[in-house]
């Protein structure tokens, strides 16, 4: 049976992956990873739309000087995405939060494996979850600089307001500016919870380490007659 400190510090370790897990799935289901704004002007009216949206859905609304708007508009982000690139990063970008979810959740589950049993030399030991921790972090590391890119490079906001304003087009556009929300910024949090998982890890493997050689020491500094005894 594993000792109470080793118990102890793998159920906090199964803690903060849990944690980690919980903030994906939070992040996924927002709507608010990043808000554009799309400054337009043509012969009838003035003003800007904002695109608010995250992963799968989003929203869009005119905030017009003068003219007549439409009501708010209720999207899902990949129906309305034409263009093949910024679709395909932003499916890209969908599937490798996915995989830092699953990454998280096993590592929640060897760390709770870890506080009953001791399977230290094999997969299902320290070695996995420094494995599943830096998998989940470098997904998540992906997926930021993934979205952003496709956001600055891609344009993908501009296509769904032409998708969803077909009076609009490209050439009464006037200039775009986003802003990241906070699911954006909630993925460090789970970069900091994969790196208080191997730390906690780290300091298990430490600790017993250092027990070992204390162990050692009373046979290493022994008289050599009382050895030979």
């Amino acid at each position: 049976m594993p000792s109470t400190q080793k118990t102890l510090m793998f159920l906090s370790s199964s803690f903060t992956s849990f944690g980690a897990f919980v903030v994906i799935c939070a992040i996924m289901a927002a709507q608010e990873w990043v808000s554009s704004s799309i400054a337009i002007s043509d012969s009838s009216s003035n003003g800007t739309i904002v695109v608010t949206y995250g992963l799968f859905r989003g929203q869009s609304k005119q905030v017009l000087e003068h003219g007549l708007g439409e009501t708010d508009k209720y999207f899902e982000v990949l129906k309305k995405l034409d263009g093949s690139a910024p679709k395909a990063l932003h499916a890209v970008a969908i599937l490798l939060l996915a995989l830092s979810l699953c990454a998280s959740l096993l590592s929640c589950g060897f760390s709770f494996y870890n506080s009953v049993s001791n399977p230290y030399q094999t997969f299902l030991g320290p070695l996995g979850l420094y494995t599943w921790n830096g998998l989940c972090a470098s997904f998540t590391v992906l997926t930021m600089a993934l979205f952003a890119g496709n956001v600055q490079a891609n344009h993908p906001a501009e296509e769904l307001v032409q998708a969803l304003y077909p009076r609009y087009p490209p050439a009464t556009h006037r200039g775009t500016s986003h802003s990241y929300g906070y699911p954006f910024w909630l993925m460090l949090l789970v970069i900091l919870l994969n790196i208080v998982t191997a730390v906690i890890v780290l300091f298990y493997q430490k600790a017993r380490y250092k027990r070992k050689q204390e162990q050692r020491k009373p046979v290493e500094f022994a008289p050599r007659d009382g050895i030979l005894f």
